[in-house]
């Protein structure tokens, strides 16, 4: 289920913005008998295996592959249009009329109307911070002189649009503070324009700048201008609507005040088309670091260039240095003290550890380390504050532990007071004397913590704590269990129910998982998780399965690539563990997942459809074979492989969503299946969605034993879930819960 990602997240340091497919971590009478029959009419209707100018066979390495509904792959034919309209003629009609629509939306409302709030952030002698009443589309950028002053509106997203459409999706002040640079996203999609002001006013400057996508935003410290990252102009839309590759991404030097054509060229990869590379400028103001990548590996490229030698100025291509030039590991930058960068590295070290480099003595043999790898913990993020701390992000078996260390020897200093759950914001930079950070958990909408580091002793205190009205959360309990995969290794998961049930195997259960890209799922608050839990009788799980990076790279690496089935055998074990263990049955039994987690679901139930009642995939990548060749797919090859690559392909074709459709043998039919996409989804284009339903419902569909739905909800003017207005999230979650109990057959508890 989808969550929208807010404000305080824009003010981790991170030098490009994500291309991965999920994208965060952030941030509803047909009776069902009917369905397999209108689905029969759909597939009737829109089945055109001799669509003109489609090619319906592609040749895999002398493997002839079917590909019956290519002619989706054209987000603007008219045979795409009419099959999404009539695919959402059946699937609107079904959720509207679910028994208990109207009390999820209306508990959804209520539950959502609570004031939500960032972490503040000092810039010069204001704090900034978001904040949302509780039922705006968008988070609203405030402006305080003090933390105790009176706070003003500084930006209001939800002015520029009057359907909330319009999202902030990046921010850069200039070092002074003096400005502030500024992405707008619209109707979801990835393309992002950069808007400029003068925070004193504040004042709208003409600055507008456009190609925007997966870009880094870093000023000079003299403040005259910006880093951004664009591509070139291309051919049809770019709107989000469009499926066109996204490659040869260059880096550019904006200066205040000029126009976009005269921006100035300051990398380019001509000979690595599909590379990226986003810059940093240094703490000092001397140096821009590049941090080029490959893909969606953790591993990249580190070039830098002195600042202070070009005595003209940045008049063109930079004169960089490759400090590393090869993709052996990762390096994430922390700070600089001169020419000594401190680097979050997993060089001989897949937890992580931090490693100090210095330009003047740039032979391996000669970098030094700070902080060690931990012997169990992930070491997720550090970042500088006040000059001499290091703040430091370990992953406990999925949970964050805060801690301070001596920037100068990297001494532990003290553990940061912190609850089970996670780090759901934070802000605090070098120059900055304090530091704030959010809790979050399953049960926690928030806790803000600020910590004065200019006091001798350092004790955070509570800031700011949300309480939602209307819900006992002591009534509910969080546990971690540990159960087995196929090949013995032990996986945790989360699961979140109400105190006191009895294991009878009565209850239904919502089994999210993702699985891929080093991205882990920690607690976090989500509303229609806890209506889930309090109002269908429900139990929440949340499988940190293979692929992901709770446990570092190890873990990653042991669920992608020719492994991928490892993450798919860990999620369907704990769909068996919590059968066996009481918790649920098969036909009350619920999986989802979003974008690569979408995968995950498809793959699942291919593979097992006998073992759940329901599965919702949002956003999903669906045809294995294709991925890499729209917008910024060829990213995830570093996770997939390609099917350009025959071994790959060997591995794809065995587990692709879309290529393993098959009328389940003994009787067994398909769980009741709800698709969501989005028709301004520039990650994962909705293609993959479409041709996977339209197989469904004519492989599936048609077979006499399939009673239950197979739908698809196809959304407008909005892409792959960042920014995503809070009407439209309302509504979403919604569906997807009254989906779920409509066809799980489960009752409204008061």
């Amino acid at each position: 289920m989808s969550w929208p990602v807010f404000g305080n997240s824009l003010f981790k340091p991170a030098p490009t913005a994500s291309p991965y497919p999920e994208g965060i971590m952030d941030q509803p009478e047909l009776l069902a008998e009917i369905l397999p029959t209108e689905s029969r009419g759909l597939w009737k209707m829109f089945h055109h295996p001799t669509v003109a100018g489609q090619r319906m066979v592609d040749d895999y390495h002398g493997i002839k592959v079917p590909d019956p509904y290519a002619w989706l792959e054209d987000p603007n034919s008219e045979q795409t249009k009419a099959f999404v309209e009539a695919q959402n003629k059946l699937t609107m009609p079904f959720l509207e009329k679910c028994t208990v629509k109207n009390k999820l939306k209306e508990r959804m409302t209520e539950l959502f109307d609570y004031p939500k709030y960032g972490c503040p952030c000092r810039k010069g002698k204001r704090y900034f911070y978001f904040h949302n009443s509780g039922l705006q589309n968008q988070y609203v950028l405030y402006v305080q002189d003090s933390l105790d002053g009176e706070a003003r509106v500084f930006l209001d997203p939800n002015k520029l649009s009057e359907d909330g459409t319009v999202a902030l999706t990046m921010l850069a002040f200039s070092d002074d503070d003096e400005y502030l640079a500024y992405g707008l996203s619209k109707s979801g999609s990835d393309w992002i324009t950069i808007k400029f002001l003068k925070v004193e006013g504040p004042e709208d400057l003409p600055d507008t700048l456009e190609k925007v996508k997966f870009s880094c935003l870093s000023w000079t410290h003299d403040g005259k201008g910006v880093f951004y990252n664009r591509y070139p102009e291309q051919d049809g839309s770019t709107d989000g609507t469009e499926t066109t590759s996204n490659i040869h991404q260059k880096l550019y030097y904006h200066v205040l005040g000029t126009d976009q054509s005269e921006d100035i060229l300051c990398a380019e990869f001509p000979d690595n088309p599909k590379w990226s590379g986003g810059a940093k400028v240094s703490d000092d103001g001397r140096y821009v670091g590049l941090y080029i990548r490959d893909g969606c590996q953790p591993k990249n490229q580190v070039w830098y260039c002195d600042l202070h030698l070009l005595p003209n100025g940045i008049t063109g291509l930079l004169p960089w240095v490759k400090l590393i030039d090869n993709f052996d590991a990762e390096y994430s930058y922390i700070t600089n003290e001169g020419p000594v960068f401190t680097f979050r590295t997993n060089l001989d070290a897949p937890r992580y550890r931090v490693l100090n480099i210095n330009l003047e003595q740039p032979a391996p043999s000669q970098w030094k380390q700070l902080i060690p790898q931990h012997p169990k913990d992930v070491l997720d993020w550090a970042t500088c504050v006040n000059y001499k701390y290091l703040v430091v992000d370990y992953l406990k078996d999925v949970k964050d532990i805060l801690q301070l260390y001596d920037l100068a020897t990297g001494t532990f200093l003290k553990d940061l007071p912190l609850d089970v759950g996670s780090i759901g914001g934070y802000s605090g930079r070098k120059k900055n004397t304090e530091i704030f950070y959010k809790f979050t958990s399953y049960l926690a909408p928030g806790i803000i913590y600020h910590c004065d580091l200019m006091k001798e002793i350092l004790e955070p205190k509570v800031f700011r704590e949300v309480e939602i009205k209307g819900f006992n959360f002591s009534e509910y309990q969080t546990v971690q269990v540990f159960y087995s995969s196929k090949d013995g290794t032990k996986i945790p998961m989360f699961i979140v129910h109400k105190k006191g049930i009895k294991r009878d195997g009565s209850h239904p259960v919502f089994l999210h998982g993702y699985g891929g890209f080093n991205h882990s799922l920690t607690p976090c608050y989500n509303v229609a998780y806890l209506i889930f839990v309090r109002h269908l009788g429900g139990i929440l799980a949340v499988a940190n399965i293979r692929g992901g990076g709770e446990y570092g790279e190890n873990w990653y690496q042991a669920g992608i690539l020719g492994k991928k089935q490892k993450g798919f055998d860990d999620f369907q074990c704990a769909a068996e563990y919590l059968i066996q263990e009481g918790y649920t049955c098969k036909e009350k039994l619920t999986i989802n997942g979003g974008s690569n987690g979408g995968l995950l679901v498809g793959a699942c139930v291919n593979q097992r459809p006998d073992l759940f009642g329901c599965a919702v995939v949002e956003v999903g990548v669906m045809d294995m074979l294709k991925f890499h060749k729209y917008t910024i797919g060829h990213a995830w090859t570093s996770d997939y492989g390609s099917s350009d690559n025959k071994e790959q392909f060997d591995w794809l074709i065995k587990y692709s969503p879309l290529h393993n459709v098959k009328v389940p043998e003994g009787g067994v039919q398909y769980p009741a299946m709800l698709l969501l996409t989005a028709d301004h989804d520039d990650r994962v284009v909705p293609l993959h969605s479409l041709k996977y339903i339209a197989t469904v419902q004519h492989v599936v569909g048609r077979s006499r034993q399939q009673k239950n739905p197979l739908l698809i909800r196809i959304d407008t003017k909005s892409g792959h879930g960042a920014g995503k207005p809070t009407t439209k999230v309302i509504e979403e979650e919604s569906d997807i819960l009254a989906f779920v109990a409509e066809t799980l057959h489960l009752d409204w508890v008061e």
